[in-house]
């Protein structure tokens, strides 16, 4: 088992060690009715990389905010032997809540993070006060999400070896519409990640297709879309708005995968209203 550590281009929070002997980074901003941040998937993620230019306005709009590393990212521990399956990453993420004492929260997960949402949601539904979620996996079969072409892209430069700055920028430019929003900071951060990730990280990064189970979380959603998104197929918005009872959907066309980034204003403006008035 290994950690990552901080340096330059990452920012240094807490660390707490779960039951299940697994250490995980996380940031904790502010103060109010906390907001659990769950990034995505992609080489070299982590929870400030991903949500920077939300959070902060999270914060001074009077929420606590938990940014959390997942296990494999950031500055947690990233094991070997271990399979990253949907199962385990919502078992990491209940014993988190217990270890730090959150009863309840509102989880805010984009891709895989939006996937252990939904998990973390029917199998501890208490927890749960509200769901967020940009492009959330987990509501497709895994052969529907190979075909995309930044799932093929990530899985091909990832296999090279060695990430640097510009195999980071070729993966990252498939996230956004607008590609001139991706700064060399947030490349840098995301490589230097990347080179401390197990190899089996993706290849064991299976999560179920939780359609049929939709219908059973009760908990107010709020999701977003992008139209022009290379990794999770837009009409996911359906499944959810055909079978969840209580959500809706913002579809952005000219909008890649992170649409906290792209649209960040609308994004942060949107959840805001939602975490405040329902």
């Amino acid at each position: 088992m290994n950690s990552s550590h901080a340096d330059s281009n990452t920012v240094q929070g807490k660390f707490v060690t779960l039951d299940n002997g697994l250490t995980l980074h996380y940031l904790d901003q502010g103060e109010g009715k906390t907001v659990l941040w769950i990034h995505g998937s992609g080489p070299g993620a982590s929870g400030h990389s991903n949500f920077k230019g939300n959070y902060p306005v999270f914060e001074k709009a009077g929420f606590r905010n938990i940014v959390l590393d997942l296990p494999g990212f950031g500055q947690s521990d990233k094991p070997d032997d271990i399979n990253y399956d949907l199962a385990f990453f919502v078992e990491t993420l209940n014993q988190f809540l217990v270890k730090t004492g959150i009863s309840h929260c509102t989880l805010l997960g984009n891709s895989l993070g939006g996937a252990i949402a939904l998990g973390q949601a029917l199998k501890y539904p208490q927890s749960v006060e509200q769901l967020i979620l940009m492009a959330p996996g987990g509501v497709e079969e895994r052969e529907t999400y190979f075909k995309m072409i930044g799932i093929q892209k990530m899985v091909e430069i990832y296999g090279q070896g060695p990430m640097g700055v510009e195999e980071m920028r070729k993966v990252m430019h498939l996230q956004l519409f607008d590609t001139s929003q991706l700064d060399d900071n947030t490349l840098r951060e995301r490589a230097d990640v990347a080179k401390t990730q197990p190899k089996n990280l993706f290849s064991t990064m299976l999560v179920p297709n939780m359609t049929d189970q939709l219908r059973l979380i009760e908990c107010p959603i709020l999701g977003f879309w992008g139209t022009n998104d290379n990794f999770n197929p837009p009409a996911g918005v359906d499944k959810f708005l055909d079978n969840a009872p209580n959500a809706r959907f913002l579809l952005l066309n000219r909008c890649g995968h992170w649409i906290q980034v792209e649209h960040q204003d609308l994004f942060n403006r949107t959840c805001l209203d939602f975490l405040k008035h329902g």
